[in-house]
C-alpha cells in the first residue's frame, strides 16, 4: 500500500511529540486497511425536500459539504438590549446574550469548566435523535424535561444550572431555550485558544418532551457500536473521530471518581489536538485520563486512519478544526424541520482566540 503524506512528513522532522506516540503511528500505517474516510453529505428535516429559502440553501450547502467554518466578520449593537433599536434587528439581542456566555467562557488560562460543561450540554441535548426517531434533536428538552437525571447527563448540572438562568432572563426577547444551548456550544468552542468559530442559526423550537432515550454514546463502547450509533444520525466515522476530539477540553468526573477532575489531554483549557496523539500512547498511569471507547476508535480499522491524521503534529490541527465545524454543525441542526426558517447569528459570535 502506499504510504500516507502524514507519515513521511513524521518521518522527514522527526516532530513525534509524545511518548509512545512514534510506535502508536507506525503501527497503524503497517496496517493494510489505513485510509481515511470521507465526511457525511447526507441530508436530513426540510432541507432534505425542495428548498425554497436562502438560509434553507445556505444550511444545505454546508450539510453537503461547504465549509462551515465562519469569515471574520463582525457585528455592532445599535443600542442596548431592552431599547427600541436593539429590538428592531435580530442580531441585537444575540449580541448580548453571547457576550454574556463569553464572559462565563473565557480566563487567562484559555476556556473554562463553564465552557467545558457548554460544549457537552450541546451535544448531549441535539444527539437524542437519529433517523428512527419523531422527534429528539436540538430542541432543548436536556433542560425543559428530566433528561439531566440521565446516567449519561451526570455532571451537566452546573451548565445546566447556568442556561436556565440565561433562558429566565432572555426568554422575553423571544429566544428559545433550543438555541440557548446550542449558541452557548459554538461560543464555548471559539471560547477555547485554537477554537473554530463555528456559523450559528437561531429560530430552533422548543420541545419539553424528554428525548429518546439509548441515542447517546457511553465511554465503555466499542468502536463498530459508536460508528452504526453515529451513523444512524446521518454522521460518517470521519465525523465522529472529528467530534470525539471535542475531548480536548474536556475533564472527566464520575468515569473513574477517585480520578475526577483528570483532562483527557494535557492542555484542556486549550482547543488543540494533543488529544488525538496523547489518546494512543496514554496508558491511564499519567495526569490524563483516557476513555475506553477513545482508545477504541483510536486503533479501529476505519477510524484509525483519520485518528492518526488528526494526531499529526504537523497538519493535523489545521485538518481537524474545519472537520469538527462541519460535524458539529450537523449536530446542531439535529432533528429541525424549519431549518430554511432559521435566522444566521454568525457575526455575533467571537472571533478565534
Amino acid at each position: 500500500m502506499k504510504k500516507s503524506a502524514i507519515f513521511i512528513s513524521l518521518a522527514a522532522t522527526g516532530v513525534l511529540a509524545y511518548p509512545g506516540m512514534d510506535r502508536a503511528l507506525a503501527e497503524i500505517q503497517a496496517r493494510d486497511d489505513f485510509r481515511l474516510e470521507t465526511r457525511s453529505t447526507a441530508l436530513f428535516g426540510d432541507v432534505a425536500g425542495v428548498v425554497v429559502t436562502p438560509v434553507g440553501e445556505d444550511i444545505k450547502g454546508i450539510l453537503q459539504g461547504n465549509s462551515a467554518t465562519a469569515d471574520s466578520s463582525t457585528y455592532s449593537p445599535p443600542g442596548p438590549l431592552g431599547s427600541s433599536s436593539c429590538a428592531k434587528d435580530p442580531l441585537c439581542r444575540w449580541y448580548w446574550i453571547v457576550q454574556d456566555m463569553q464572559g462565563k467562557f473565557t480566563d487567562q488560562n484559555g476556556c473554562t469548566d463553564s465552557a467545558r460543561g457548554a460544549i457537552r450540554q450541546g451535544f448531549h441535548d441535539a444527539a437524542t435523535w437519529d433517523t428512527s426517531s419523531s422527534y429528539g434533536g436540538a430542541d432543548g428538552s436536556l433542560l425543559l424535561s428530566d433528561e439531566l437525571s440521565r446516567p449519561e447527563n451526570k455532571g451537566l448540572d452546573p451548565i445546566g444550572t447556568t442556561t436556565k438562568a440565561w433562558f429566565e432572563t432572555y426568554k422575553q426577547y423571544g429566544v428559545t431555550m433550543a438555541d440557548i444551548i446550542q449558541t452557548g456550544a459554538i461560543v464555548a468552542t471559539v471560547s477555547c485558544p485554537g477554537g473554530p468559530r463555528i456559523r450559528a442559526f437561531v429560530g430552533r423550537k422548543d420541545d419539553s418532551r424528554a428525548g429518546p432515550e439509548g441515542k447517546l454514546p457511553l465511554p465503555f463502547q466499542d468502536a463498530q457500536y459508536l460508528i452504526n450509533l453515529f451513523q444512524a444520525k446521518t454522521f460518517s466515522a470521519s465525523d465522529l473521530v472529528a467530534l470525539v476530539g471535542a475531548h480536548t477540553a474536556s475533564k472527566q468526573f464520575f468515569v473513574d471518581p477517585a480520578r475526577a477532575g483528570a483532562p483527557q489531554d494535557s492542555t484542556p483549557s486549550v482547543w488543540d489536538t494533543r488529544f488525538y496523539a496523547e489518546t494512543l500512547s496514554s496508558t491511564n498511569d499519567s495526569s490524563i485520563f483516557t476513555f475506553q471507547s477513545d482508545k477504541n476508535l483510536a486503533t479501529y480499522p476505519s477510524t484509525r486512519g483519520q485518528w492518526a491524521a488528526f494526531a499529526d503534529p504537523q497538519g493535523g490541527q489545521g485538518q481537524w478544526g474545519p472537520a469538527f465545524a462541519q460535524a458539529y454543525f450537523r449536530m446542531s441542526m439535529l432533528g429541525l424541520n424549519n431549518m430554511q426558517n432559521l435566522t444566521e447569528i454568525t457575526r455575533v459570535i467571537p472571533l478565534p482566540r
